[in-house]
């Protein structure tokens, strides 16, 4: 068994889906942070059977959008002296804003470098969300 120590200040993000959590490390950039950092892969859980645990201790700024499109079954504990302060609930945005990229080549984000990548939430059982600009569906639950 592993003995992971509780963290004094940061965010915990738990029950995150098992084998999503890298996903997550790598979009908040925290694979080289300087601070604490734990990673739980496949961890049990009488909930979803496994999941996926991280740790971080320290104070840094998440958007909640993003990591709700990853995986928004995921919860983000904010912990101040060891305690839990605020738990948030993740879920699926109904807008995002630079988040998605869309792949048609005709649309105007892949001219203008410049236009900010908007979608937004059409079927939320699939996952799929639609540019604002082009129309075109975007399936996020492979991503």
């Amino acid at each position: 068994m592993v003995l992971v120590n509780s963290i004094a200040k940061g965010i915990v993000i738990d029950h995150v889906s098992a084998g999503r959590g890298i996903k997550i490390i790598n979009h908040l950039g925290i694979d080289k942070a300087e601070y604490t950092v734990a990673f739980i892969m496949n961890a049990s859980s009488n909930k979803y059977g496994k999941k996926d645990i991280i740790k971080i201790e320290n104070e840094i700024d998440v958007d909640l959008a993003a990591l709700g499109l990853i995986d928004p079954q995921a919860t983000v504990n904010i912990i101040e002296s060891h305690v839990i302060t605020r738990k948030i609930n993740l879920k699926l945005p109904e807008k995002v804003v630079n988040i998605i990229t869309c792949k048609n080549p005709r649309c105007v984000t892949s001219v203008e470098k410049n236009a900010p990548q908007i979608f937004r939430l059409v079927d939320k059982e699939n996952r799929e969300y639609q540019c604002e600009y082009c129309d075109d569906i975007v399936d996020v639950k492979g991503e």
